[in-house]
Formats: C-alpha cells, sequence, structure tokens
C-alpha cells in the first residue's frame, strides 16, 4: 500500500508561503543525510515544491548504503536485495529555508526516508534519533542540548611540502602558521569571512554564538546556541557545516572537517551538550545542594562510561578519526569523568547548577551528529535503567588516568570490530542502522586497508 499524506508531518501550506515570502528563488536543494553524514538528494526546480511536499519524491533505497565517496555497500542490504527499489523521501517540516548569498537564490530543506506505506526507513539516521527521544519521553524525560563546531580553514593551494597549510585571512592575505589559540586579533583578518556565516545562519534561524581561534593553526570554534530539542540541535550542525563550508568557497578558501588534518596539531571535535527535563521543564541534572551531583547524573555517566567502548565507532567513525586522540591533544583517550576537566571524555562543565549539564567529549567534527545523539541518549537511558555507578570522578591530569573497568578501542579496525558485536548498540541504533552502518565501515576500513600510501614507499621501498 502507498501512503499519500506526508508521515513526516509537512504540510504544503509552508511550501506555499515560502514561495510567496522568496518571489526570487529559483531552485532548491532536498537533502537526506546518510549514516556518514553525507546530504545527498537532489536539485529541484521552484515550481516542483508544492509537489514534493504533497507526494513527496521517490528515491533509490541505496543513498542509504553508500560509503564516504558514493560507492555501493551491498553488505547493507540495502542495494540488490531489494533490487535497488525506491522509497519515498518526504520533507522535514521547519527545514525549509533561503541559501544565503547564492546566485541565482536557491533555498534548501532536509528531508527523511519512509516506505511507500509511510513507516519510517529505520536506516535513515533521523529515525534512529527519534527514536530514542520517544523512549526518553516514555519515561517522561525530554533531552536538550547543543554541538560544538571545530573547524580548519585552508588555502586552496598547497605548501612548499606540497602538503595542507592553514588559509591566510580574507581580509589581506595574511598568513600565520602559529597555534594563535584564543587570539581575538588573530580572529579579525577573517571577520569578512565569520559576518557572513553569522548571516547565513540567522537566515536559516541558527543561533550561532561564539567564535574563537582554537588550539592549532587555522583551526575555529564556533559555538551554537541551547536547544530544548536535540534534533533541532543535530538540524543546526549539519546545516552550520554546509554554511561554512559554502562560505569558505566563496571567499577562496577551503573549510576542512576532518578530525585531524595535521599530524602535529590537535584535531577538531564535535562536542555535544546534553541534558535532560522532566515534564514540568526541570533540569533533573541539577543537585540538590551544590557539589552533591543528583543521582540521575551520575548513572547518566555511568551509562555513558559503560558503553563508549562499543560506541567508538559512532564517534570516531573515520580512518583519520583515530589519529585525534593523543596525550594531551585536549581530546579523551580513556572514558574518565570529572567536574570543570577538559582531559576527561565527560566533563560536567563549571556554571549555573541550574544548567547543569553533561558535556560529551570523544566525538569528532567528522562523526555524523544524528548517531551521536542517539548513542549518547541510548547510553544515558541504560545508565538511568541500570542505575549505574559511574565511579569515582577524576581530578587534574585525566590522561594519567587508566581506563580501569570500561576500556575504549586502541583502533579504526578495533572499534568495527565491538561495533559490530555489540548488542547495546544494535538496540541504539535499531538493527537495520546497526547493520547498515557497521557494513558501511567495514567496507570503508577494507578500502583504506588495500591503499598502498606514501608512508609504505618512504619507510620500506629501499630498505627490505
Amino acid at each position: 500500500m502507498t501512503t499519500t499524506a506526508s508521515p513526516s508531518g509537512s504540510i504544503v501550506q509552508e511550501a506555499r508561503d515560502f514561495l510567496q515570502a522568496h518571489p526570487d528563488i529559483e531552485a532548491i536543494d532536498i537533502v537526506l543525510h546518510d549514516s556518514n553524514g553525507v546530504g545527498r538528494g537532489k536539485i529541484i526546480r521552484r515550481h516542483e515544491l508544492e509537489s514534493f511536499y504533497e507526494s513527496g519524491r521517490h528515491l533509490p533505497i541505496s543513498i542509504l548504503g553508500l560509503d564516504i565517496v558514493g560507492e555501493d555497500v551491498d553488505e547493507t542490504g540495502l542495494i540488490w536485495d531489494h533490487g535497488d527499489n525506491d522509497l519515498r523521501a518526504w520533507p522535514i517540516p521547519g527545514t525549509l529555508k533561503a541559501l544565503h548569498g547564492t546566485q541565482p537564490p536557491r533555498g534548501e530543506v532536509f528531508m527523511s526516508m519512509y516506505e511507500l506505506d509511510g513507516r519510517p526507513m529505520t536506516s535513515d539516521p533521523r529515525h534512529a534519533l527519534t527514536r530514542q527521544v520517544d523512549l526518553l519521553a516514555d519515561e517522561g524525560l525530554h533531552p536538550t542540548g547543543a554541538f560544538e563546531l571545530e573547524f580548519f580553514l585552508l588555502s586552496n593551494e598547497r605548501g612548499q611540502d606540497g602538503g595542507i597549510k592553514p588559509a591566510g585571512d580574507v581580509l589581506d592575505g595574511r598568513e600565520s602558521h602559529k597555534t594563535e589559540v584564543y587570539s581575538v586579533d588573530h580572529l579579525h583578518g577573517m571577520l569578512p569571512l565569520f559576518s557572513e556565516i553569522y548571516a547565513a545562519a540567522e537566515q536559516a534561524g541558527i543561533k550561532a554564538e561564539t567564535m574563537i581561534s582554537e588550539y592549532a593553526p587555522g583551526q575555529y570554534e564556533l559555538t551554537l546556541h541551547y536547544r530544548t530539542d536535540v534534533m533541532q540541535a543535530a538540524d543546526d550542525l549539519m546545516r552550520l557545516k554546509r554554511i561554512v563550508r559554502l562560505k569558505a568557497r566563496q571567499n577562496g578558501i577551503t573549510a576542512c572537517f576532518m578530525a585531524k588534518p595535521f599530524a602535529d596539531f590537535a584535531g577538531s571535535g564535535m562536542h555535544f551538550h546534553v541534558s535532560l527535563r522532566d515534564g514540568e521543564g526541570r533540569n533533573v541534572f541539577v543537585e540538590p545542594v551544590e557539589g552533591e551531583w543528583s543521582e540521575t547524573i551520575l548513572h547518566a555517566i555511568g551509562g555513558l562510561r559503560a558503553t563508549m567502548g562499543e560506541s567508538m565507532l559512532v564517534f570516531a567513525p573515520h580512518a583519520n578519526s583515530w589519529r585525534r586522540f593523543a596525550s594531551q591533544s585536549y581530546a579523551p583517550v580513556s572514558p574518565t569523568w570529572g567536574f570543570n576537566n577538559r582531559s576527561v571524555a565527560l566533563r560536567i562543565p563549571a556554571g549555573n547548577p541550574n544548567a547543569r549539564r553533561i558535556e560529551h567529549r570523544p566525538s569528532g567534527v567528522d562523526a555524523n551528529p544524528y548517531l551521536v545523539a542517539t548513542t549518547v541518549l541510548a547510553g544515558i537511558r541504560h545508565g538511568l535503567r541500570h542505575r549505574v555507578d559511574p565511579g569515582p570522578r577524576t581530578t587534574g591530569n585525566g590522561y594519567a588516568d587508566a581506563q580501569g573497568a570500561h576500556p575504549i578501542p586502541v583502533d579504526w579496525r578495533s572499534a568495527i570490530e565491538e561495533a559490530r558485536a555489540s548488542d547495546f548498540l544494535k538496540d541504539a541504533l535499531g538493527e537495520d542502522m546497526h547493520r547498515t552502518f557497521t557494513a558501511i565501515k567495514a567496507a570503508e576500513y577494507a578500502r583504506v586497508a588495500g591503499t598502498i600510501s606514501d608512508v609504505d614507499f618512504d619507510l620500506y621501498l629501499h630498505r627490505v
């Protein structure tokens, strides 16, 4: 049976209002995010938008079974097992926005995949997150949160050694190859670009906030406003990455969202701040007496610690992701927790106790925020359900702390094996999303492992 009513809740009036408000827009990007967080879809013309809202858009099921470069991964079961049949994508209410500074003017809307009868297509990352949010709602809890976006701005030209190099300032071309961490003057050289990013974010309804010069040459961080809806928080992150990438390109430089582009400097994280509210809107992480942690936040941390090892593939999904984890690099190397401590994996930030939250720090900026949020919420649910003791908190140098009872994998291959065998992760993502994600990661690992790199020739060509 085929449904003609939108299962996403979208209504055609949204499209009509948008077209009336933006008579100059000629085309719209319709974007679905796969397990790697890559936006895939089509560009439709203005006159097609209403029909998209009325009846959705047929897309091949294989669009969710692609690896990072867009090759089919048959082991997902989403390619020839189904004859690469069409399913139907529907627009997500509230995600239809005008893009800033494009010529000719254009728009963008996110979409999600459904079976032809309207059931959620369960290898779509959005549906995995919706399921965890709904499970928490059944328990009277509602997650809120925000992601941090770290990224590099790189020159389109290579350095003398053939490697990548930080971009020169868009203001006057001035270059710096130093770690300009927290330098306000250094930020001024990129102000024309940052102003365009802020303007585009505002037009898209994103509350982009503080900009920081981060802990590596050419690295920056942009924080996002805390959302009462974690799906909106993930949407903000995905849309902002696209904005930064476009605006950098328009200014003649490259925005890089690799976790570790420079071997000798810190990588880029995607820290996820999360808290829970009850039906009355109260933050259940708030301690009854300041300094005496609530059982709720302790059990939540306990669940995240207990499940971190088998979940690391979600937080570090690519070969390059694993280069980010190094001692004293501001990336955690063990499942530690602590208060006001940036050397741990799970940090309770200082600040107003009424805003008490957990900062989940393992994820690189290359991770999929929908799957990160899904897995974090599932870990919190696990901790609350089983009243998991988080163990003693780390004080001082978290890099000196042993991994203890919950070690994390040491490399990408180990993470893939742990994720594949994990009953927790299978339940967290759902069986179909788990199979799809782990199959894609295994295929990507095989691609990387089978590639002869320059390092091989440098080490062995004249020596063995």
